[in-house]
């Protein structure tokens, strides 16, 4: 069986209430060899959902961060709680936090802000990050260039949606890219050039489930069973085999987490 890895989900959320079980066993069965769930919210109780879910379950890994739509409901003082879920059994990396200058549901300001204070937590802890990203990439690359590089502790592109030269300039900084079911999109074809030319060892994969659902699921509620969708279109890409890309981004994933 072809060794698959959900490195970005939230199966956390409300959406997974009614069959959370259900949807593991499904991920299993396809071959899901490891997730990790990201805890985001606009509270601390709704982020740190994840981590407790992650230590329910085999398999299962934690990340946590202050994503950049709630950064308006943040103090930096609030970083504790973080910290306090950075120590718990099975917690991976800080994150997903970043700048979205797309919805723009915080001001930038506030986003830039809680952004520097997470880089100097995940510095403090010697945590990876998980970046979240959206048309703001020459300003994310500036933060992390000034408060990040220089940590070497790197991280995941959660989600890539920027442009060669942003990924080619953040793996020299030890980030993996991170591709999801949108690579899959028929009008993809940008992102797919891209993909096609990230190195192997940089490669993951992920669904951010319940979101961005891949062809043929696309439309419908998306779930860690699917990620074999975008592995496998990895896979043509760079004309390996599912087995031999599979077996690429299990040792991607493991290698950055220390697993």
């Amino acid at each position: 069986m072809v060794s698959l890895i959900d490195s970005h989900c939230h199966l956390a959320d409300s959406d997974f209430d009614s069959d959370r079980e259900q949807v593991m066993e499904r991920a299993r069965a396809a071959g899901v060899q490891g997730f990790v769930v990201i805890g985001t919210g606009a509270s601390f109780p709704e982020i740190g959902k994840a981590v407790t879910f992650a230590e329910q379950h085999d398999r299962a890994y934690a990340a946590a961060g202050i994503h950049p739509h709630e950064a308006r409901h943040f103090l930096t003082s609030d970083l504790n709680e973080l910290r306090h879920f950075a120590r718990r059994p099975k917690f991976l990396a800080l994150g997903e936090m970043g700048l979205d200058y797309h919805y723009n549901h915080s001001p930038r300001e506030a986003q830039r802000e809680i952004l520097i204070r997470q880089l100097g937590l995940a510095r403090e802890l010697k945590r990876p990050i998980i970046i979240h990203c959206r048309e703001a990439w020459a300003d994310l690359r500036q933060i992390l260039k000034n408060h990040w590089r220089a940590t070497g502790l790197g991280g995941v592109l959660h989600c890539f949606s920027g442009a060669r030269e942003d990924a080619f300039e953040l793996m020299d900084w030890g980030f993996r890219v991170s591709f999801a079911g949108n690579l899959t999109f028929k009008k993809a074809e940008d992102l797919r050039k891209i993909a096609q030319g990230i190195p192997l060892d940089r490669l993951l994969t992920e669904t951010d489930s319940p979101y961005l659902a891949p062809v043929p699921h696309r439309g419908k509620r998306n779930e860690p069973a699917y990620v074999g969708e975008v592995l496998r279109q990895l896979a043509a890409l760079h004309g390996l085999s599912e087995e031999e890309m599979g077996a690429r981004v299990l040792e991607n994933f493991k290698s950055l987490f220390a697993l």
